[in-house]
């Protein structure tokens, strides 16, 4: 008797690879459901079936459910960002560093775009509640990503320093871009480049540290505004 080949083998038997591949797969389908049904039973039901996934199939895949598959669209992203800049090659090694961080988050919300409003409904629906744990991890994973892509190894306490303002200056951009309906972004490019170029001057300006701490607390902000934003469309 010969092994079932991949394709043949239930979603929780699948090879590491072809198991992300299909988590890949049931997201990409879900998305385009979640603009008009949140991130609810239905969106997953409605995207697994255009996926070609039975719904025990998808609950294989995402045991979490529907706040898992949430969950995956960060790891989705953060992993074609990578890919894109890797395949940039020397267009993007030689780069400086600043370039380097503005590209990366221009890929990512580029990445985000068709998926604008999954996004904004995530986060609302993250915001609901103090910023998780689960959600600052996400974050941290995001900026890492970044910070490595742009060749930064640091393990002292420049390491936290840089992930913790770039964590501010992601979810600060991540709301402009929300909003922003300027011709290619401009108005997004802007104020990326105004907030790296704060970052990375920090050694400069350690004497203005309140402005790093407003920088800092930027994810917080975030979460409140969406939770302003949700109780006035409830109201």
């Amino acid at each position: 008797m010969t092994d079932p080949t991949p394709n043949d083998r239930p979603p929780g038997d699948q090879p590491h690879g072809d198991r992300t591949a299909g988590r890949d797969a049931l997201l990409l389908a879900v998305l385009p459901h979640v603009a008009f049904d949140g991130w609810t039973r239905q969106a997953l039901r409605l995207g697994a079936e255009d996926a070609g996934f039975g719904l025990d199939e998808a609950a294989i895949l995402f045991p979490g459910g529907i706040a898992a598959l949430a969950d995956h669209l960060h790891d989705w992203a953060d992993r074609e960002m990578l890919d894109r800049l890797a395949e940039e090659g020397e267009a993007f090694d030689g780069l400086r560093v600043r370039e380097k961080i503005a590209r990366a988050v221009t890929v990512r919300l580029g990445l985000l775009a068709p998926y604008r409003d999954a996004v904004r409904r995530d986060l609302s629906r993250r915001a609901l509640r103090p910023l998780s744990r689960r959600g600052l991890q996400q974050l941290h994973r995001t900026v890492d990503a970044m910070w490595r892509a742009a060749g930064d190894r640091s393990t002292d306490i420049n390491y936290y320093t840089k992930r913790g303002l770039l964590a501010g200056v992601y979810a600060s951009t991540l709301l402009v871009w929300l909003d922003d309906r300027s011709e290619g972004q401009e108005t997004t490019h802007a104020f990326l480049e105004r907030r790296i170029g704060e970052v990375l001057a920090f050694g400069r300006q350690i004497s203005g540290l309140k402005r790093l701490g407003d920088l800092a607390e930027a994810p917080f902000r975030l979460a409140a505004r969406l939770r302003e934003g949700r109780g006035a469309a409830a109201s």
